[in-house]
C-alpha cells in the first residue's frame, strides 16, 4: 500500500518546484507562474477556470506569497537576505500550496545574495600592546570584520598597510568566518620605536570587492621574560543540551614559569567572543574552568567556539591564546508538533458520498530534534472509517470505508505522533470530522398499508386519517411532501373523493360517501423529498365506508296505488288462508336492512301477519253476515338503531264470484296456462310445415321451367280476360362475367321473386319469376349480324322515375334516369328469332330438355317451331314493355 501511495504521489499528488530570486527585489516582483509550472508537472487543473491555490505553509509570509487567482509567486516587500538568513550559506523560503483537487505543491525559493554590504569592524581603532621581547613569529589575533553578506561575498581576506615589521595571516574559524592574526615578523626595540600605526583592510569576494578599514595602534612595552603557555592550542569538548547552569565544560591550564605576579595567570574570553556565547558559557579567571551559564538548546546552535586568553600579572605580559570548540549534544527534549493543514484546524467536513481514498485533510508533523530523536511515526487512533497515509514531508487523511450520516454524523479523530528517541516523546492532535448530508434515503412510511373506517353520509371536508413518512436526510433532502397518485374510483378521478395536505399528510374527504354505491376504495399516496433529484415512495390507503341506516324500506308487493293495495279473497276462505304476501326492500345492509312486518291498525282480529316473511293469513272464517271489506295497515320496519319504516293500507274484499268458482271446484290456473301455450305452439308448427311444403313445390316449378313447358301449357290454359303488362321496373338486365360477354341475364326484380309470375300473352301466362342464380341465358349472335335489318330506330325517353323503382343496370352501374335510350327494332326482332336455337339452362347451368315428349324428329321440329314462336313472341312482349334502349350500340 505504501508503494502504491508513493506511485500515486509521483503521478501528480505531490509536485516539487524550485525557484531562485536575487535579494533586494522590490515589492510585487513576479518570481514564477506556479499554476503553469504545476500543470506542466502533472497537476490536474482545468485551464478554462482560474487556478485555485491555497497556501497551507509559508516560512516567510511577510516576504512572498502566491496569488490565489492567478497562481503567480510574487514578493510582498523588498527581500534582504542578510537579515533573513544572516551568514547561512543557503537561504531558502519554503511554501506548500494545495490546489482545489487536494494536490500538494512544495515550493523551494532560494534567495541569492548580492554583494551589497562592505566589511566593517566593530571599532574604529584597535589598540595592541606588544612586549619588546616578542620574538618574530609571535601571533596576536585581531578583531574580525563583519560582512552581512554570505559566502564569497563575505570577508575573504585582510591586508595591513604598511607591511614592514608586522604581517597579517588570514585564518578560518569552524563556522566559516575569517579573522586576521597579527604576526611579528622582526624583532622589536621599544627604545628605537615604541609606537606603530597601521591600517587593517578587510576585503570581501565581490568583483570589484568591497572593503572596510580600521586603524591598528601598536604600543611596544617592556614585558617579563616568560609568557603563559597553554597545553594545547585548541580544545574540543561536548556538552548535552539542557545542561543545567554550573555544569563544568572544560578546565584550561596555562603555565607561566615566572614567579609572583609575573607568573600569576588570569583567564578570560577574547573580546570578539559573541554575546550569545558569553550568555551560555562563563570562565573562571583564576582556575580557567569553563561552565554552563545559560540554557543550551541544540536546535538553536550546534557548535560554539570560544577564544580564551591567559595573561600573567607581570609587566609587559604577553597573553597566550587557545580555541575551545564546544559541540552541543542533542537530547530528545522536543515532542513532535502536529499541524493540521485544513481551512478549520478543529473541524473538517466531508460528504457522506465521499469514495474510499478521498483526501479530507493534510497533516504535517515536525520534530526539532535531530537524528533518531527527530524521526517521527504517525498513526490514527480508534476504529474509524479513515486512514493515515504518510509521505516524505507530510501525511494525508483518507476515507477508508463507507460513510453514512444517518448512522453517524461526526467522528472525533486523534492523530498520534511518536519520535524514536530514548525515551520517546509523543504528541496527539484531535479534531472533528463532520459528515455532510446527501440525498441518499427514500422517504419511509410508518406502515405500507393504511386503513380507515368512515360512516357513510359523512360531511364533505371531514378529516379521515393522516399518513406519515420519515426521511432521515437533512434539510431539503429530508423534507417530505405528500400527494395522491392519480387513479379511478367508480370511473371518477380519486381527486374527487379525497384530498391530502402536502405538508402534514392529513387526508380529507371531498364528498359524502354512500355505502350503497361505494363500500370501499383504495388509492396510493406518494411521499417525495425535496432533494435534487428527489426520491419517493408510496403507501396504499384503503377507505371502508360503513353502512348507516339511511334508507327507508319500500313496500314492493302487493302493488300499491297511492299507498293502498286491494286484495280479493273468497268469502268462504277458511282459517289460515293466505291473503297476500307483503314484501319490502331496504338498500341498507345487516341490521339496517333486515325487515320485520306487523299490523298496526285495522281489522286485526280477522288476520295475522308473519313478522319475517310478511304473509297475511286469516285467523277465522267469515260468516254469512260478515262485511265485504276489511282494512289493515301494515308496517315494514328495519332494525337499525334509529329504525325506519314504511306503511301500506291493505283493503281486503270478500268476492262473491270467487264463491261460485269455489263451489264448482278449484281451478288450476297454471294448468290452463300450460294448455294454452301448448295449443299455440302446435298451431305454429303446423303452419310452418305447410309453408315449407308450398315453398318447396313452387321452387320445383321454377327450376323445371323452359319454353317447351310454356308452349305445352299455353294450349291447355284458359285465356285471361285481362292482359297483364310488365313494367320496366320488373326486369333488370345484368351482364355476366368477362368470359360470358356474349350472354345477357334476364333477372326479375324483388316484386317477381316474392311470388310466381307469368307473362300474359294472348290470355296465356308465361312464368318468369326467378332469382339472379336462376337467370335464363339468351345466346346471341356475333356483332356482324347485328345491323343486317332495317335502320329504323325506335327512340323512347324515360324521366321522372320514382325513388323506389330500380334503374336499368348495365355492367353493375345504374344508368341515369334523365338519359335517353333507344332500341333498334330490326335488331330486336332478329334477336328474338335467335331464341329458337337457344339452349335454356337450369340453376346448375345444365341444358334443359323436354321430359315426356320423346317424339319423332318431325314432331320435334314442329315443337321447335312452336317453341320458337312462343319464345319469340314472349321476348318481343318483354322488349315492348318500354325497356330503355342502350343507344346506338344496343345491349349485349
Amino acid at each position: 500500500l505504501l508503494g502504491a501511495a508513493l506511485l500515486w504521489a509521483g503521478a501528480g499528488a505531490l509536485v516539487n518546484l524550485k525557484y531562485s530570486v536575487e535579494e533586494e527585489q522590490r515589492a510585487g516582483t513576479v518570481i514564477a507562474n506556479v499554476a503553469k509550472d504545476a500543470r506542466d508537472a502533472g497537476f490536474v487543473l482545468d485551464p478554462r477556470q482560474p487556478a485555485a491555490f491555497r497556501v497551507v505553509s509559508n516560512s516567510a509570509p511577510h516576504l512572498v506569497d502566491i496569488s490565489p487567482g492567478s497562481g503567480l509567486l510574487v514578493t510582498k516587500q523588498k527581500i534582504d537576505r542578510d537579515l533573513l538568513c544572516r551568514q547561512s550559506p543557503k537561504c531558502v523560503i519554503s511554501l506548500e500550496v494545495m490546489s482545489s483537487s487536494m494536490e500538494i505543491c512544495v515550493i523551494k525559493l532560494e534567495i541569492k545574495d548580492l554583494n551589497d554590504n562592505a566589511p566593517s569592524f566593530p571599532t574604529d581603532q584597535i589598540e595592541l600592546e606588544i612586549s619588546e621581547t616578542a620574538s618574530p613569529g609571535t601571533r596576536v589575533p585581531l578583531e574580525s570584520a563583519y560582512d552581512p553578506d554570505s559566502g564569497s561575498f563575505g570577508v575573504q581576506s585582510y591586508e595591513i598597510t604598511p607591511n614592514d615589521l608586522f604581517g597579517l595571516e588570514t585564518k578560518t574559524r569552524g563556522d566559516g568566518s575569517r579573522f586576521a592574526e597579527l604576526v611579528v615578523e622582526k624583532s622589536l626595540d621599544r627604545e628605537t620605536q615604541s609606537h606603530y600605526s597601521y591600517v587593517i583592510t578587510a576585503l570581501d569576494g565581490g568583483d570589484p570587492p568591497n572593503f572596510g578599514t580600521v586603524e591598528l595602534s601598536i604600543r611596544v612595552i617592556d614585558s617579563n621574560d616568560n609568557n603563559p603557555l597553554f597545553e594545547e592550542p585548541a580544545y574540543t569538548v561536548s556538552v548535552p543540551e539542557n545542561a543545567p547552569p554550573g555544569t563544568p565544560v572544560i578546565r584550561l591550564n596555562a603555565s607561566d614559569p615566572d614567579e609572583g605576579t609575573n607568573g600569576q595567570v588570569l583567564y578570560s574570553f577574547h573580546s570578539y567572543v559573541s554575546e550569545r556565547a558569553r550568555e551560555l558559557f562563563q570562565i573562571d579567571p583564576q582556575s580557567g574552568l569553563i561552565t554552563v551559564s545559560g540554557a543550551i538548546d541544540y536546535e538553536e546552535g550546534h557548535v560554539y567556539e570560544l577564544d580564551v586568553q591567559a595573561k600573567d600579572l607581570g609587566p609587559n605580559s604577553i597573553p597566550a591564546h587557545c580555541k575551545v570548540t564546544i559541540s552541543v549534544q542533542d537530547a530528545n527534549d522536543n515532542p513532535p508538533l502536529i499541524n493540521l493543514l485544513s481551512v478549520n484546524s478543529e473541524l473538517v467536513e466531508v460528504s457522506e458520498n465521499a469514495p474510499p481514498g478521498y483526501v479530507i485533510a493534510l497533516v504535517r508533523v515536525s520534530d526539532r530534534d535531530s537524528g533518531a530523536n527527530g524521526r517521527v511515526q504517525c498513526k490514527l487512533l480508534g476504529n474509524v472509517p479513515f486512514r493515515l497515509q504518510e509521505y516524505e514531508s507530510f501525511s494525508t487523511i483518507l476515507v477508508d470505508g463507507r460513510l453514512d450520516r444517518e448512522q453517524r454524523d461526526q467522528y472525533n479523530l486523534t492523530i498520534q505522533a511518536r519520535d524514536n528517541g530514548i525515551p520517546s516523546l509523543q504528541a496527539t492532535k484531535s479534531f472533528t470530522v463532520k459528515i455532510t448530508d446527501e440525498n441518499d434515503n427514500h422517504p419511509h412510511f410508518s406502515k405500507p398499508y393504511y386503513q380507515v373506517i368512515v360512516q357513510e353520509n359523512n360531511t364533505p371536508g371531514a378529516y379521515l386519517l393522516s399518513v406519515s413518512a420519515r426521511d432521515p436526510d437533512l434539510g431539503l433532502n429530508g423534507s417530505v411532501s405528500y400527494q395522491i397518485v392519480p387513479s379511478q374510483v367508480r370511473d371518477m378521478p380519486v381527486f374527487t373523493y379525497v384530498s391530502i395536505n402536502p405538508n402534514s399528510g392529513d387526508i380529507y374527504a371531498l364528498r359524502s360517501f354512500n355505502h350503497e354505491q361505494t363500500k370501499a376504495f383504495e388509492f396510493k399516496v406518494l411521499a417525495k423529498d425535496g432533494g435534487n433529484p428527489s426520491l419517493q415512495s408510496n403507501a396504499t390507503v384503503r377507505v371502508i365506508v360503513l353502512d348507516v341506516n339511511d334508507n327507508t324500506p319500500v313496500i314492493t308487493a302487493p302493488p300499491l296505488v297511492n299507498g293502498t293495495a286491494e286484495v280479493y279473497i273468497p268469502r268462504n276462505a277458511g282459517v289460515g288462508y293466505l291473503v297476500t304476501v307483503v314484501k319490502a326492500d331496504d338498500y341498507d345492509e345487516g341490521e339496517n336492512g333486515r325487515l320485520s312486518y306487523e299490523m298496526v291498525e285495522g281489522d286485526r282480529g280477522f288476520f295475522e301477519i308473519d313478522q319475517v316473511n310478511g304473509e297475511i293469513r286469516t285467523t277465522r272464517a267469515f260468516g254469512e253476515n260478515a262485511k265485504t271489506a276489511y282494512e289493515l295497515i301494515v308496517v315494514a320496519h328495519d332494525h337499525g338503531k334509529t329504525s325506519l319504516s314504511a306503511s301500506a293500507l291493505i283493503l281486503i274484499y270478500l268476492s262473491p264470484a270467487l264463491d261460485a268458482q269455489e263451489s264448482i271446484g278449484s281451478v288450476n290456473l297454471s294448468l290452463i296456462f300450460i294448455i294454452a301455450l301448448g295449443s299455440i305452439a302446435a298451431i305454429l308448427f303446423v303452419t310452418m310445415i305447410f309453408v315449407a311444403v308450398k315453398c318447396k313445390r313452387d321452387n320445383k316449378e321454377i327450376r323445371t321451367y323452359n319454353c317447351r313447358i310454356a308452349e305445352y301449357s299455353y294450349g291447355h290454359q284458359k285465356k285471361s280476360s285481362k292482359k297483364k303488362k310488365i313494367s320496366k321496373n320488373d326486369i333488370r338486365l345484368v351482364p355476366r362475367d368477362v368470359e360470358e360477354t356474349d350472354k345477357m341475364n334476364v333477372v326479375s326484380c324483388s316484386s317477381l321473386t316474392s311470388s310466381l309470375n307469368y307473362f300474359d300473352y294472348h290470355q296465356q301466362t308465361l312464368p318468369l319469376g326467378c332469382r339472379r342464380s336462376e337467370s335464363t341465358f339468351l345466346n346471341v349472335e356475333s356483332q356482324n349480324s347485328r345491323n343486317a335489318g332495317s335502320n329504323h330506330i325506335y327512340h323512347h325517353t324515360f324521366t321522372g322515375q320514382s325513388p323506389q323503382q330500380p334503374d336499368l343496370i348495365i355492367n353493375g352501374m345504374p344508368l341515369p334516369e334523365t338519359e335517353n335510350y333507344s332500341f333498334d327494332s330490326n335488331y330486336v326482332n332478329s334477336r328474338a328469332h335467335l331464341i329458337k336455337s337457344s339452349t335454356f339452362k337450369d340453376l346448375e347451368g345444365n341444358s334443359l330438355k323436354d321430359s315426356g315428349h320423346e317424339e319423332s324428329d318431325q314432331t320435334d321440329s314442329e315443337h321447335d317451331v312452336q317453341r320458337g314462336l312462343y319464345c319469340d313472341t314472349a321476348v318481343n312482349d318483354v322488349l315492348n314493355t318500354s325497356v330503355p334502349s342502350m343507344g346506338s350500340q344496343g345491349p349485349e
